[in-house]
């Protein structure tokens, strides 16, 4: 499943033969409907728990579902304003969300444009702040005492949170338990080392994915994908 960020559109690929198919959207929107009928605003980010899809909205400033079997589009969390209200599903407000990772109980959100680190529970659609000041920049600690730079990239290996924190070129850590968050990787300036830790640097770091084991990362101005052990 593929968030066609620049169409506006929820694409599908059967990995088998290739096919491409539009799952939902249609042109620049928020309306929430069935398939085509539905609308989104630059989506980026997407997650599944294998039943629904969970798109961050971009420039709609919302998280919204697909549930898979009959791509019906329903909004998630957002008022659809730019904001960073905590609270329950709509009345909740994000700037321009754009990574989105999932446990399978809550979703996690790169806020990127106030540094934060959000959580929805999807039973209830509570928004919470994990962590973040609401300003830039790089320092290490619990929570909202933590800071991040135009986070973007973000998985789960369902006890951590890793985030690629973009501007900074660093990759974090969040323990979701007591949202400490530390630095994995990376010296905090623009580089291609490799390296072990804070060693290594990056340009740009965007996009991240984990098998476990290792993390992955899109470092892109590098054009180079990366693996942290």
């Amino acid at each position: 499943y593929v968030a066609d960020q620049s169409n506006h559109l929820i694409r599908k690929i059967v990995i088998s033969t290739g096919v491409v198919t539009t799952l939902a959207g249609s042109s620049s929107g928020s309306t929430d409907a069935t398939g085509t009928s539905a609308s989104f605003n630059g989506p980026a980010g997407i997650t599944t728990d294998g039943t629904n899809l969970y798109v961050a909205d971009l420039s709609n400033h919302r998280i919204r579902k697909i549930f898979i079997s009959t791509s019906a589009v329903t909004t998630v969390a957002g008022t659809g304003s730019t904001g960073s209200a905590n609270g329950t599903g709509t009345s909740a407000s994000f700037y321009n969300p754009i990574g989105i990772t999932t446990d399978g109980t809550n979703l996690y959100v790169a806020d990127s444009k106030f540094n934060f680190i959000r959580k929805i529970v999807i039973s209830t659609g509570v928004v919470t702040t994990v962590a973040g000041t609401g300003s830039s920049g790089s320092a290490n600690g619990t929570g909202t005492s933590a800071s991040f730079n135009l986070p973007e990239g973000i998985t789960t290996d369902g006890t951590n949170l890793y985030v690629a924190d973009t501007s900074n070129h660093l990759i974090r850590k969040i323990v979701i338990s007591t949202g400490v968050v530390t630095t994995v990787a990376g010296t905090g300036s623009s580089g291609s080392a490799n390296g072990t830790g804070t060693s290594a640097n990056f340009y740009i770091p965007k996009g991240i994915t984990t098998d476990g084991t290792n993390l992955y990362v899109a470092d892109t101005y590098n054009n180079l994908i990366r693996k942290i052990e």
